[in-house]
Parts: structure tokens; sequence; C-alpha cells
């Protein structure tokens, strides 16, 4: 072996491999020496943005994190884990694979699926369902089609193929995201209480296995490729773009169910970003302990690979198990039986050093604690200021936009936006019956609901985040996002539990990016705190910057994706938003407001961008919240819908499309018919009711005081405003239906 892995590494090689200067000098004091090669590649992947949180720890450690149902903490184990009942748990968590996605968007997203479920399944959970949460460029953009063509089949190919069914998600288009799109994957899984496995290494003596597949060049450097910029030049960081394989996950997985059965684990943790680094100081440092591990005892597919390269490749569908000692032939009789590797790579030692091994010769010997999130790594407070674009924003003034000429055109326009229409294209890629826990099929919930078998109990989940309304406000925007997620679950019949978050920003150097950042961060605190929703983990992006023809680059619309569980504690309350019946009672719950902030209306129609997010008002927002869950509870409607992106006439036309039925409304006079139509307005859900029912729904509303008014009644099939014919519904369906797949087949 060559001895430059351990020739001592000068500040040059430092700067390339994206470490500051002081940083260098930390790492010095903190040996007492200065590095060899190989432990400044260690350094520099564990201490870039991806894997420190250098630039967003401070502020995420202001987000709530304790409530009544938390059974781990944010960032103690590989998921959150929630308590639902009945002996049970359940873990989740969301993650991006934003930067591989722009440059292999199949790859990039199959490997982001595949990395989160073992987020969920090295815990003892199984995974029983995904959701994505997808951002991308301009819809009639040739690259954007590539890669919205290449992540869905990414997510459709491993995700199928591994067996777990995708259940919802969400898609977005915008100019901001045209050449770093996000990819935010979403995992679920059940575990018995009790029998979670901790992803902290104990038991000094005890051997350390990695398991699965074996060890190559692909995804090298992948955590300091996604901690920068995605530019012209970045196509020469393909080769960090990892390789999935589903089915060798599925194998995985079924080993480490038949494993968490016996009492071999003393500890288990995925190798998603840095590889055998990451889950070797992770796990020590979590346990106290150091660790011993020879790299050349690693299962390689390449010949004479390197030991930086051992250390930092991400090689999928691997994993970290610390096996207590005497159970090493059980352990390896069940790899075996899964035709999995599963080979002795080290030894848990008396902390704090993990040292690296090459035939013999040591070449790193590290403090673990000195890697890790929350130990040594550098944390900063960045600059930030109010951008020039927010004061500006608040200038904006309904009145010097005037009315549509037509409303039924712009109706039409309206709902073949690709931000509103169907996402079948999408979802239908999908398998989302696999398992038969899916009791939300054909989107018949505002949320997914998941079946929790063997109980009278379902999940409720949904990930959700409106960018432009974040953009504009971001603490503002953000406090939405959570308390639209909240009103999801609600309107089907759950109560919202916790969240996990995947914060998407741009490049947090930027004092502007970095103020979005921090608002947001403040707006999920102030709505999780009141809906009693706290943060179980989840995962910050930074550096989504999409470039410019100047050579330039622009922050994405700043993201913080929201993935809500819910608890449905009777499946028999499920509801659904789709009108039932002829004649039924259409009601509108909550204040609109006179006004089109943020709307897709605005911006993609009218194509005004600059304008304040939505008006909003939590505490209104969740006596709302507290209103629909009692209507359910009492079964005094049959459906509800939230008023989201496109604003009431997309609700409307949306709880028409199951049942093939159609309204007939009448507008508010005191609003502007544009904007009580298509505004935004947020804390509004649409409501049916049985005409038997009228006086006992209008008893209840007004004993919780919560804004109420009748819009009109549920008709056969045509859609009639304010008595002018706006048309079937047969023909908003097939707009509806068809326009994304129409624009991809252009």
């Amino acid at each position: 072996m060559s001895n430059a892995s351990t020739q001592i590494a000068t500040l040059e090689q430092a700067q390339e491999m994206g470490l500051r200067p002081e940083e260098f000098d930390q790492i010095k004091t903190i040996l007492g020496r200065t590095p060899n090669f190989t432990e400044m590649c260690v350094y520099s992947v564990m201490w870039s943005e991806h894997c420190s949180y250098k630039n967003s720890i401070k502020w995420l450690k202001t987000l709530p994190k304790d409530g009544p149902h938390m059974l781990v903490k944010a960032g103690e184990e590989n998921a959150g884990l929630v308590d639902i009942g009945d002996g049970l748990g359940c873990a989740f968590k969301i993650e991006s694979h934003n930067h591989p996605s722009a440059l292999e968007p199949y790859q990039g997203a199959a490997t982001g699926v595949g990395g989160i479920n073992r987020d969920i399944f090295t815990m003892g959970a199984r995974p029983i369902a995904q959701l994505n949460s997808l951002r991308f460029g301009k819809l009639d953009n040739p690259k954007t089609k590539w890669l919205l063509e290449g992540v869905v089949k990414g997510i459709g190919n491993y995700g199928n193929a591994f067996g777990i069914p995708t259940v919802g998600g969400e898609v977005f288009f915008d100019e901001s995201y045209q050449v770093n799109p996000l990819v935010n994957a979403m995992s679920v899984g059940l575990v018995e209480n009790g029998k979670m496995i901790s992803a902290k290494a104990k038991g000094v003596g005890n051997p350390v296995y990695i398991v699965g597949s074996a060890t190559g060049k692909d995804g090298i450097k992948g955590a300091s490729f996604a901690s920068k910029d995605i530019t012209a030049e970045s196509a020469k960081d393909l080769p960090s773009v990892q390789v999935g394989d589903p089915f060798q996950e599925k194998l995985l997985l079924e080993a480490t169910m038949e494993l968490s059965e016996t009492d071999a684990i003393a500890g288990m943790q995925d190798m998603g970003a840095a590889g055998i680094t990451c889950s070797t100081s992770e796990m020590s440092a979590g346990g106290g302990v150091g660790m011993d591990i020879y790299l050349d005892k690693v299962p390689t597919r390449q010949e004479g690979m390197q030991p930086f390269e051992i250390l930092l490749s991400e090689s999928q569908e691997r994993m970290l198990i610390v096996i207590k000692k005497g159970h090493e032939a059980e352990v390896e009789k069940i790899f075996d039986k899964w035709d999995l590797h599963a080979k002795e790579i080290g030894v848990v030692t008396e902390g704090p050093m993990v040292r690296y091994y090459m035939n013999g010769e040591v070449v790193g010997e590290i403090p673990a604690e000195s890697l890790v999130l929350g130990g040594g790594a550098p944390v900063y407070e960045r600059e930030y200021k109010e951008p020039a674009y927010y004061a500006e924003n608040k200038k904006f003034n309904m009145n010097d936009v005037p009315e549509p000429k037509d409303y039924v055109v712009t109706a039409r326009q309206l709902i073949a936006l690709p931000n509103i229409a169907s996402k079948r294209w999408v979802y239908e890629q999908y398998d989302s019956m696999v398992g038969t826990v899916n009791m939300s099929t054909n989107r018949k919930s505002d949320a997914a609901v998941v079946n929790v078998k063997g109980t009278n109990k379902a999940i409720v989940l949904t990930v959700d985040c409106n960018a432009r309304y974040v953009n504009n406000d971001p603490e503002i925007g953000t406090q939405i996002a959570v308390a639209e997620a909240a009103r999801n679950i609600v309107c089907s019949g759950g109560e919202p539990s916790a969240i996990t978050n995947c914060l998407n920003f741009g490049n947090p150097y930027n004092p502007e990016v970095y103020w979005q950042f921090v608002g947001a961060i403040k707006g999920m605190s102030a709505a999780c705190t009141k809906f009693q929703t706290p943060v179980t983990g989840g995962n910050v992006s930074f550096y989504n910057q999409t470039a410019k023809a100047d050579g330039s680059t622009a922050p994405v619309f700043p993201t913080p994706t929201i993935g809500m569980l819910g608890v449905m504690k009777d499946k028999s309350l499920q509801m659904t938003l789709d009108f039932k019946y002829k004649g039924d009672l259409i009601f509108l719950l909550g204040t609109t407001q006179d006004e089109i902030n943020s709307s897709e209306y605005l911006a993609n129609i009218v194509g005004t961008l600059g304008s304040p997010a939505p008006s909003f008002n939590l505490e209104e927002e969740y006596q709302l919240q507290q209103c629909i869950k009692g209507l359910i509870k009492n079964s005094f409607i049959n459906a509800a819908h939230d008023v989201s992106d496109g604003g009431l006439f997309t609700t409307l036309v949306e709880m028409c499309f199951p049942n093939d039925l159609g309204f007939d409304v009448v507008t508010d006079s005191e609003i502007r018919k544009d904007a009580f139509l298509f505004g935004e307005s947020q804390s509004r859900v649409v409501v049916s009711v049985v005409e038997d029912d009228e006086d006992k729904f209008l008893d209840f509303v007004a004993e919780m005081n919560i804004p109420c008014l009748l819009l009109g009644h549920v008709t056969k099939g045509r859609c009639t405003i304010d008595e002018q014919n706006f048309g079937m519904i047969a023909d908003y369906k097939e707009l509806y239906d068809n326009a994304i797949g129409k624009e991809m087949s252009n």
C-alpha cells in the first residue's frame, strides 16, 4: 500500500476539501499534531455542512422537541420515534437527495429512497409507507422534463421493487429550481415498543460488523459534494452519485428484521453520507466508546482501494452493526441465509479514539466526539439580513390587478396549471397498494391514511410546503406549512402528533439566504408549539442554487418541507374529500380575506411574482382544526377538504371529481370575486352536510365560534357560480387529469 494516506496533510489540501483555514487549525489543536491525508479526508466529510450542520445547528436547537408521544428525541437515533398506542412505535424521517438528483436524477432519487428506508429499519422498525416532496423548474423546459422523468422513475423503480407503498407526496414547479431540483424522501415504519435498536455502540470488546453490499468507489465524498453549490463544473463530480440496488436492500431489510428478533445486537446504524467514517464515529461518540476498524477486512468491489476511498465510499445497502460478543456465528448464519456479506471489521474499545488500520498500519486515529454533530464539529451563526425584495413585496396592492375579463376562461387556465393539476402522471408510476395498508387510494383524503393491521388505528401522513409563501415571508410561510400539514391530517380524521422536516435553502454564507432560514425556524417553532407537534428530526440541505445565464447563481425558493405524522384512533372516523350526494349543502368554514397574495392565480396567470404571503393567524387556524375534529367525531359532515393552492374554486372541483358531481354556489359580495374564488386565504375548509343534519351542524359550528358561510349545494355535474354556468365537471376533470401528461409527451 502506498504511504500517501499517512503523509502529512497541507492547508492547501484542506481547503480543496472544503475546510476553512481556521478549521484546519482547530483540527491540529484537537489532534495535538497535523493530520495525515486520511484523517483530513475524514474531517472534511464529517465537518461538511451535510454531516455537521455547522451553519444550522444553533437554530435547530431552538425547535420544540418534547411532546406527550415522543419515544426518541431528535438527533438521538437514526429517525424519530413516536408512541401511537397499542404497544407500537412509529419511526419516521424525511431527508434530501437534491444534489445527486440534479446530476443523475434516476440514481439520485433511487438512492434517496433506499437511504431513508434504511434509517427506519436499522431501528428495528419495518417500513410500511413512503412519501416524497419534489421541486422542479418550469415544466415546459426540456431539462425539467428530463429531471422529472428520471426522478420519478428512480423513486418508482426502487420503491416498487423494495415493496413499500408510496402513499402520498407533492410536486411543485418554479423556475427557481431550474438547475437544482429538490428531491425529499420520507419513510415511515412500525416497531413494537421496547424493541427499538439503538444506533449507539456499547460493550468494550464487542465485535463490529459491516453487513450488506460490498464497498466500491461510488459516492466517495458525496457528503462534501452535497455541501457546495451546483455549477457548470458539477458534472465532474458525477462519480459522487451513488448507485442503488433495491433487491439487495430488500434482502438487507429481511435479514435485519430477523436479526432484530435475536438478542445479538448491541447497536446498528445505516451507512449513508460519509459511509464507514460516519457510522463508526457517530456510533462510538453516541455510546461514549471507541473502535478499532481494520479497513483491509472490508469487502470491496475493486482491488487496491485506498484507505480514504474505503472510509468515504457511500456505496448503498450497507450497515454497521455492533454484535454482543459470543453471537458472531448466529449473526453470520442469518446474513448467509440472505446471501449478504457479514464481515467482522473491528472491535469496540475504551473511548474516545476511533482508529483505522490498513494492513497492520494505523492510517487514522481520531477522537470520535470531535467528528460529530454536537461534539467537536464547528458551530457557526452566520450573518443575516432582510433582503430588499421583502419590503418591496409589501407594497403589492390588489387594486393594481384588474379582475379577469372572463372568469370561466381563468378557471380553466387555473385548473390546468402544473402546480394545481393532478399529479397522476407521477403517482401512477408508484405502487401505492403493495402491503395492502393504503386506505386513501385515488387521493380521496387530504392526507394519506395507512392501516395499522391488528388494531383499530391508522396513521395519517402528509408532506407540505408552499415555497412561494415561504419565499415571500419565511416566518409566516413556514407557519402555514406546518398548519396546512396539520389541517390535512385533521380533515382526514386524524390527530396531529409530530413532524420531521427537510430544510432546503441556498448558500448559508449569503446573509439574505440565512435570513430566510432563521425566519423559517422561528415560524416552525411557533406553529409546532401551537399544534403540539414536536420536531423528531430531519435534514438540512444548504447550497441549493440555480445557475443563471450570466454565470451567477441564485438560491432556490426556501423550502422547509414538513413531513407530519398523525394518528387516527378509530378507523371508522376516516373522512374523505369527495362530495357524496346531489343536494348536499356546501359550507365554507373560516374567514376569506380580500386578497390574492402569493396565489397560483397571481403568480402564474396574472404573472405577478412579488407579493406578501397570505394573511395567517395561528390561533384562528388552531380553533378551526378543533372544530373540524368535532364535526368528524359527531358525524355532522360527510366530506371535508382544505382550501389551499388554487383557492376555493380548486377545492370545489376537486371535491366533485371522484363522483362526477357538480356544485351551485354563490360568492361573497363583500369580497372581490377573484379573491374569493382564486385567492389562497388560509384557515379555510369546505365541508358538505346532509340537509337533515344542517341544524346540528350549524349549532356545533356556532358553539365553536367558527365563521361559517353557506355556499350552495351539490349538483349532478354542472358547475354554477353566481348563476353563471362555468361548464361541466367532466371538462374540468379532463384538463386536471391530463395537463402534466400532455406536457410531458410534447
